[in-house]
């Protein structure tokens, strides 16, 4: 009882301190200058957290302008132009990016590590040894020409939490570790999440990624040395982390969707992950000319394909449900020529749900369908592959009551949700309690280049995600 009454009130001590107290200081064209001040702390290898006063805490708008400014600056490391972001998994501008977020973990004086893919951990030691940590984090990776906070909020955000307690002088029982995750977007090797599910413990992955090229033939494991990363099939089994090896995950995320801004809340407290899967389908037809072979005499692979992307429409609509969700992402023909009959087709198709099985019926419903347009247009499904078939997770109810508490002492608006994207939570619900929170984004918008959260907003996010690992470090 007596531990319980000293945890409540330093949560009060740290909750006076949380409304005064979101990093940084002025600006300058330097990225060791950027670094430190995000972190709040000068480059002065004399300088110590204990060295903190009440004067850390005093609100000026600079603090908030400052993680606009790491946020943008991260933004320049892309592949394309502003304001587009493109940062694809082991390209130069994905390690520049990496050493740049390391940077940061040092500045805020957090211990630093790689595993075998380049999952980036910080760490935070709590005062008693040998307890599991407390984790949070996202990625960092972003699609071809998407925005520049899908993410980043979650990685960017963890670091400024962990800087909230540490210039309020709080000390967490258990440790506290941010974790930056390697390739939460499928983009170069058609696999999401990719270092999350690692740490999952996913063999079918380490077979899939010993086979796994990219669309210039590059290795997954040639991919990774290019950036420094020289491993082994083996080195990836050894990564899996045992359930409980970290006493709870949360995400900080934009909501990628329209409903906090539309209701004007705060946060959105994340009790559920739908459950994403990805097939990839091929047809072969003849091909041929397009003026001299007849319509009745034609076996048009295109044709096939686009018949099925209605197909997954279709049947998705048929679920009766509002939360099952279908997209053909890919569909691309050969030889992709005006005046050629396509004779082969490539679509990849994403079917999404909070029911398991629901959405599995779904996928049953597309595979007959997928073979019924192949008997009826006289070409071959000489493809129908199922790349991952994943199964929703549920947010803990000591994480979500913990992200509840923080958010009703911050006085903030609120709502339970469900994410209908996938994010590392999804994976890391299989190693820890997990739970998400949301800030609302502009319109919804998320991979796209108008992608924005305002930094009131983000500020709201950081504040209860500091609260939350608090709260979750003394327990």
């Amino acid at each position: 009882m007596a531990a319980k009454l000293l945890s409540t009130s330093l949560l009060t001590l740290l909750l006076i301190s949380l409304f005064y107290s979101i990093s940084a200081a002025t600006n300058e064209d330097t990225t060791t200058k950027t670094m430190e001040e995000f972190s709040g702390y000068p480059t002065d290898s004399h300088h110590s957290i204990l060295s903190f006063s009440l004067n850390s805490f005093s609100v000026e708008s600079e603090k908030l302008q400052s993680q606009a400014r790491v946020i943008d600056e991260l933004s320049t490391l892309s592949d394309s132009p502003a304001p587009a972001v493109t940062r694809i998994l082991y390209s130069e501008k994905d390690n520049l990016a990496r050493r740049f977020i390391k940077g940061i973990m040092e500045q805020v004086g957090l211990s630093v590590r790689e595993d075998a893919v380049g999952n980036i951990y910080g760490r935070w030691d709590g005062s008693e040894k040998g307890l599991p940590a407390v984790a949070t984090g996202s990625h960092i990776d972003a699609i071809p020409f998407s925005g520049k906070y899908d993410g980043v909020v979650g990685v960017l955000g963890a670091l400024e939490a962990i800087n909230v307690l540490r210039r309020s002088g709080f000390q967490p029982k258990r440790p506290l570790e941010v974790i930056m995750f390697t390739s939460e977007e499928p983009t170069r090797f058609g696999i999401s999440c990719l270092g999350s599910r690692l740490l999952a413990g996913s063999e079918a992955l380490v077979n899939t990624l010993k086979l796994a090229a990219d669309a210039q033939n590059i290795s997954f494991f040639d991919a990774a040395k290019s950036a420094g990363y020289n491993l082994s099939p083996d080195d990836l089994s050894k990564m899996v982390l045992a359930e409980g090896s970290y006493a709870a995950f949360v995400e900080l995320h934009i909501e990628q969707g329209p409903l906090l801004e539309e209701e004007g809340l705060s946060i959105g407290i994340v009790t559920a992950i739908a459950a994403p899967a990805s097939i990839k389908v091929e047809f072969e037809g003849n091909g041929g000319h397009a003026g001299a072979v007849l319509m009745p005499n034609r076996n048009d692979a295109g044709l096939a394909a686009a018949e099925l992307a209605l197909a997954v429409e279709r049947h998705v609509l048929e679920s009766g449900s509002i939360d099952t969700v279908g997209t053909v992402g890919i569909l691309e023909l050969h030889p992709g020529a005006i005046n050629s009959i396509p004779s082969k087709s490539h679509i990849e198709i994403d079917i999404r749900d909070i029911d398991e099985n629901r959405r599995n019926g779904v996928i049953e419903k597309v595979h007959k369908t997928a073979i019924n347009i192949s008997q009826n247009r006289q070409v071959k499904l000489s493809e129908f592959k199922i790349i991952n078939q994943d199964p929703p997770a549920l947010s803990d109810k000591s994480v979500i009551d913990s992200m509840k508490f923080s958010t009703e002492q911050l006085n903030l608006s609120h709502k339970f949700m469900i994410s209908r994207a996938y994010h590392d939570s999804l994976f890391m619900a299989r190693i820890s309690p997990m739970g998400m929170i949301f800030i609302p984004c502009y319109k919804g918008y998320s991979h796209k280049p108008e992608e924005y959260a305002s930094i009131e907003d983000i500020s709201n996010g950081v504040k209860v995600l500091a609260l939350t690992l608090a709260k979750l470090s003394l327990e």
